[in-house]
C-alpha cells in the first residue's frame, strides 16, 4: 500500500488518522504538513512523554527555553506551557482547513492537562479554561484523564462548552461512564443556553498497554484457555466499546441531539504501537478498523501502515468474537473493568507525571 493510499482511509472507511507525535521539529522540518498532505493525517495528539521526548536534549527549543526563563523566572511550569504552546497552537493552524472542511469531525489537536491534578475534578476544569484561553485556537481538545474525578471535570467541561479529549481509558467500564457523562454535559450546554454544535469530545481507548498487562496475568494463570487468550483482550475491549458506541449513538434519542447540530463522542485508539515483538506491527491497525473511529498513530507505526498494511472494515464483523473473548477472560479470571483498570489507570498517570517532571527539571536545568 502507498501512502497515497493510506490517505483515503477516511473516504474509504470512515475512518480518521491521527498523529500521536508533536514536535517542533516535525514542524520546522515540513514533517507535519507532509504527513497531513500524502498520509492522511487529520489530527494530532500529545502528552507530557511526547514534549519530554521532543524538548529535552533538542537544539529546537534552545533561544525559546531561555526567553521563556527570563519571563517567568522559576515559574518553570508556565515556561513550560509558554514553550509548547507555539507548537500547539502551529499544529492547530495547520489542521484548520480540515477542521473547517469537515465541519469539526476532524482537525484537532489535543494538550494534556498536568498529571498531577488527575484526581481532582474542579482543578482539571480551571487548568481547560487556563490552556484553551493560551492557546486561543478553536480546534483545541484538552486531555482530561478517565479518573473518577476527570470524569466529573469532563462533563462540567462539556456543559461549558469545552471540547475535550478523555484520555487514559483501558475499560469497557470507564467507556460507560464517559458516554453517559458526555450525553448529560451536553443536555446540561442546551439548557444553558449554549450551542451543541460547537462542542467535540473524543474517548482514548488504549491498546497495548492492555494486552501487555492481561497476557502476564494470563501467563501466571497458566494452562492452554490462558494461553490461547494472549493478545486479545485490548481487540476484544475495543470491540465491545465500539458495540457500546453504536448502541448509545445510533439511536433515535441521540438523533433528536444529532439534528440540532451534536455529533456523537468518537472512540480513539491509542497506545497502537505494538509492544510484544511476537504480535503483528499493526495488530492494533488493521483490526480495528470501522465507521466514526479514529486512530492514533506514532510515526513508525504510520509508516508500517502506509508500508505493508491493509485497508478493510474489520471491528464490525467480529462483534460475536469479540464478545466470546470477552467472556473468557473473565472466566478464567482477568477483571477487566476492575484490577486491570485500575492498575493500568494508576501506572499511566504515574508515568505521565514522571515525564512531566522530568521535562520541568530538564528545562530547569537548561
Amino acid at each position: 500500500m502507498t501512502a497515497h493510499a493510506l490517505s483515503q482511509l477516511h473516504e474509504s472507511q470512515g475512518q480518521s488518522l491521527w498523529l500521536d507525535n508533536l514536535s517542533r521539529e516535525l514542524l520546522d522540518d515540513d514533517g507535519l504538513p507532509r504527513l497531513i498532505r500524502d498520509y492522511g493525517i487529520r489530527g494530532v495528539t500529545s502528552n507530557p512523554s511526547i514534549f519530554k521526548k521532543s524538548i529535552v536534549g533538542s537544539d529546537y527549543y534552545t533561544e525559546d527555553i531561555a526567553a521563556c526563563k527570563r519571563e517567568y523566572g522559576g515559574q518553570i511550569e508556565s515556561v513550560y506551557e509558554h514553550l509548547v504552546v507555539s507548537d500547539i497552537q502551529r499544529a492547530c493552524d495547520l489542521l484548520r482547513p480540515i477542521w473547517d472542511e469537515s465541519h469539526g469531525e476532524d482537525g484537532w489537536v489535543s494538550w494534556e492537562e498536568s498529571p498531577g491534578i488527575a484526581h481532582n475534578a474542579q482543578a482539571s476544569v480551571r487548568a481547560a479554561h487556563h490552556l484553551r484561553q493560551l492557546a486561543d485556537r478553536p480546534n483545541l481538545l484538552i486531555k482530561v484523564p478517565g479518573t473518577v474525578e476527570g470524569i466529573e471535570a469532563f462533563e462540567q467541561l462539556i456543559g461549558e462548552g469545552v471540547s475535550v479529549n478523555v484520555t487514559l481509558l483501558f475499560s469497557l467500564d470507564q467507556v460507560k461512564r464517559v458516554f453517559a457523562a458526555y450525553r448529560r454535559g451536553l443536555a446540561a450546554l442546551e439548557a444553558n443556553g449554549g450551542r451543541i454544535s460547537d462542542v467535540r469530545a473524543v474517548a482514548s481507548l488504549f491498546m497495548s498497554r492492555v494486552d501487555t498487562l492481561v497476557d502476564k496475568q494470563l501467563e501466571a494463570i497458566g494452562g492452554e484457555r490462558a494461553e490461547a487468550l494472549k493478545g486479545r483482550a485490548a481487540l476484544a475491549l475495543g470491540g465491545m466499546a465500539y458495540k457500546h458506541f453504536r448502541e448509545v449513538f445510533k439511536n433515535d434519542d441521540f438523533e433528536r441531539f444529532e439534528q440540532r447540530g451534536a455529533r456523537p463522542q468518537y472512540l480513539l485508539w491509542a497506545s497502537t504501537g505494538t509492544k510484544n515483538p511476537a504480535y503483528s506491527d499493526l495488530l492494533y491497525v488493521e483490526n480495528l478498523i470501522a465507521p466514526q473511529t479514529i486512530n492514533t498513530l506514532p510515526n513508525q507505526t504510520l509508516e508500517a501502515f502506509a508500508d505493508h498494511g491493509k485497508i478493510a472494515s474489520t471491528l464490525k464483523p467480529r462483534f460475536e468474537e469479540d464478545r466470546e473473548v470477552w467472556a473468557e477472560l473473565a472466566d478464567v479470571g482477568i477483571d477487566m473493568d476492575g484490577a486491570v483498570r485500575d492498575q493500568l489507570l494508576d501506572e499511566g498517570i504515574e508515568q505521565f507525571q514522571a515525564a512531566f517532571d522530568e521535562l520541568l527539571e530538564a528545562i530547569e536545568q537548561s
